[in-house]
């Protein structure tokens, strides 16, 4: 994935309304939000045409922070793992350990990850992600990239009933089939400073699926 993109009209677009959802931020009261605060130099903000109030009250729906922003925020730390790994047929799995720190970006919407250690074979290892929820699609959201590959992983995910688990797929592209292919990965809280992430994917040679890995992680701080 790069970012030379060419400019196509849908991506300005959705800069635009990227800007006018910017600017109907939710105000702190109800008075804030009828007129600017005297002394400020911001615009008075007009409906584009053919938008309807309802229009506007759905984009500041879509950019605040709510429940399952505070669900991921819980997270937030430095954490310690234990990492198990297996390759697709081996029953003999490698072990090492590595650090995650979890901090809030852009104003709790959403939450970077930042991973290390060492693999067995491959050397240091560092993978950072982004994780947030969509008020719109009512999903999980995360991407994930490391220095032991050159694509980007997206996925979604989806809370369990008791609010213990997110199940995320994540969608990435096997470097031996040169497919598209899905990585499962079920994230689990055991305790306020304990989880488990167990990971699944399909062996490149006979298209089942195997578990990859399972981290076991406490946080520190």
């Amino acid at each position: 994935m790069t970012f030379r993109k060419l400019i196509t009209p849908a991506l300005l677009a959705s800069f635009g309304l990227a800007a006018v959802v910017a600017i109907a931020e939710p105000a702190k009261d109800a008075q804030s939000s009828a007129q600017p605060a005297a002394g400020s130099s911001a615009p008075e903000m007009k409906l584009p045409p053919g938008w309807t109030e309802e229009d506007m009250k759905a984009c500041m729906v879509a950019g605040t922070p709510g429940k399952m922003h505070e669900r991921l925020a819980k997270d937030v730390g430095t954490w310690k793992g234990k990492s198990i790994m297996w390759m697709p047929g081996v029953t003999e799995p490698t072990t090492h350990e590595c650090t995650m720190t979890i901090s809030p970006v852009m104003d709790g919407r959403y939450f970077k990850g930042e991973m290390a250690g060492v693999m067995p074979g491959m050397g240091p290892y560092s993978g950072m992600g982004i994780m947030g929820f969509d008020n719109v699609s009512q999903k999980f959201v995360a991407n994930w990239l490391d220095n032991h590959s050159t694509g980007i992983m997206n996925g979604t995910g989806e809370l369990s009933s008791d609010g213990k688990t997110i199940t995320w797929k994540y969608e990435h592209n096997c470097p031996i089939t040169k497919k598209p292919t899905v990585m499962r990965q079920i994230e689990t809280n055991e305790g306020e400073n304990r989880k488990t992430l167990e990971m699944f994917g399909a062996d490149p040679k006979t298209g089942k699926e195997f578990k990859m890995m399972r981290i076991e992680m406490t946080r520190n701080s």
